[in-house]
């Protein structure tokens, strides 16, 4: 082996995949790991003392919004990245709801040049299932396969029309791939803009039943079971929807979900007295659901855990609650909400890790999310106990949008790497103690 050479040395080395949790070193060589263990030697190595900080695979965030092409001025492919790689994550995929949306070949080659031009984390793309994400017309599902898309999904629409909807499961199947689903029924999900209940009553708001969410995954299992077709139901916010999917692999279905920060960590009270940046879609639940959620992460029914991010100007969100924008930023706070599971006794440490890295990457048949020899050297070196505040006004993404501002955390990243390279790294950080 030649080139650059780097030894990450007294590391706690944590590598999902095979279960892995012991301090010891690492070594990368060019773009690759090339070894783990204890006492290596490397002479003409870079040393890198981690001081029994965390090492783990980068994350990889399986739900992005960016807004180029289209409404760069909201977030571009370079300020997503930043963000990504302050938040530790080496790998994420972006939705398909962009301007124009990425239900053509171009665009999808598009996405891929930007990423190769920012050359900070790496970027996928979903390719949107339907024309225009209007719901009617297929797309191209094999072509837009063979450029490089990694899912088909209308994003932040659901796929209302159960027969589009099987079409497209069964065009999936044929080229063994994975469709995505924002699984809320429209005509019931439209309706209002809170969860119904007394939040929703107390602040005069029009309400929509959570059944919205369980009517849709439901719909969408029965025809899994038809066309035998990959499924993937996103961020899911209710426990009659997470029995469902649990259920559904029970059965044997080739069934996966996610879920995302919000969902486990808040809940409809954080609406507050008309909040419009804890408006999200689906909207935030009532505890029961919150604690549902929990409960299914750590039992495993949910695969994945992702940011979620989607990111919104000033002037889509500060607006009357009813007309303003659904959604938050959240790829900068992704893995200290996400540890809130562990420092609140839920999930052990490697079982956060697991849902943030190699699960999300086994989902989408990406070569990310594992830490062996061999593997891309996309690392995460964090300190799982430091604490801090949230501050949303130092977010590197080019929007502000999230509900945590000044919400107190523990776990922060102190170094992000993509293919042997840093492309963050925490600006004067000194270990406490």
């Amino acid at each position: 082996m030649s080139g650059l050479r780097q030894l990450f040395r007294n590391a706690r080395l944590i590598d999902p995949e095979s279960g892995h949790d012991a301090v010891g070193d690492l070594l990368v060589a060019d773009t690759r790991i090339a070894a783990l263990g204890r006492d290596i030697a490397c002479d003409d190595a870079e040393i890198v003392d981690c001081s029994g900080l965390c090492l783990a695979p980068g994350l990889v965030d399986m739900r992005v919004q960016l807004r180029e092409p289209g409404a760069a001025h909201m977030e571009s492919i370079e300020s997503g990245s930043q963000a990504a790689a302050a938040g530790g994550v080496t790998t994420m995929v972006a939705l398909p709801n962009t301007e124009p949306p990425v239900d053509d070949v171009a665009v999808v080659e598009f996405i891929a040049r930007r990423a190769r031009e920012v050359r900070l984390s790496k970027i996928h793309t979903y390719a949107a299932a339907t024309k225009k994400l209007a719901g009617k017309e297929l797309t191209e599902i094999g072509l837009l396969a063979q450029s490089g898309a990694v899912g088909f999904t209308d994003g932040v629409t659901a796929i209302a029309n159960a027969l589009v909807m099987r079409r497209i499961l069964s065009y999936a199947r044929s080229f063994d791939q994975l469709v995505i689903q924002h699984p809320e029924e429209p005509s019931l999900g439209g309706a209002g803009e809170v969860t119904e209940g007394e939040t929703a009553t107390r602040l005069g708001l029009a309400g929509t039943t959570p059944m919205a969410e369980v009517i849709m995954v439901e719909r969408d299992l029965r025809l899994v079971e038809i066309t035998g077709a990959r499924y993937h139901a996103a961020h899911l916010s209710t426990g009659e929807a997470v029995a469902a999917i649990r259920r559904a692999k029970e059965a044997g279905l080739p069934v996966t979900c996610d879920t995302a920060p919000p969902y486990f960590v808040l809940n409809e009270t954080a609406i507050g007295d008309y909040r419009t940046f804890a408006k999200l879609s689906p909207p935030l639940r009532e505890e029961a659901d919150r604690q549902a959620i929990v409960d299914a992460l750590a039992d495993g029914t949910i695969d994945a855990i992702a940011s979620d991010h989607a990111p919104w100007d000033q002037d889509s969100k500060r607006l009357p609650f009813t007309s303003a924008s659904c959604g938050i930023v959240g790829l900068e706070t992704l893995l200290p909400l996400a540890l809130e599971l562990y420092h609140g006794g839920r999930l052990s440490l490697i079982d956060v890790l697991r849902r943030l890295t190699v699960n999300p990457a086994a989902i989408l048949g990406l070569d990310a999310g594992r830490m062996k020899p061999g593997a891309p050297a996309d690392l995460v070196l964090f300190d799982p106990d430091a604490a801090w505040r949230i501050k949303t006004d130092a977010f590197r993404s080019k929007s502000k949008n999230a509900p945590f501002d000044g919400r107190p955390v523990k776990g922060q990243v102190v170094r992000t790497i993509v293919d042997g390279r840093t492309i963050f790294q925490l600006a004067g950080y000194q270990r406490a103690g």
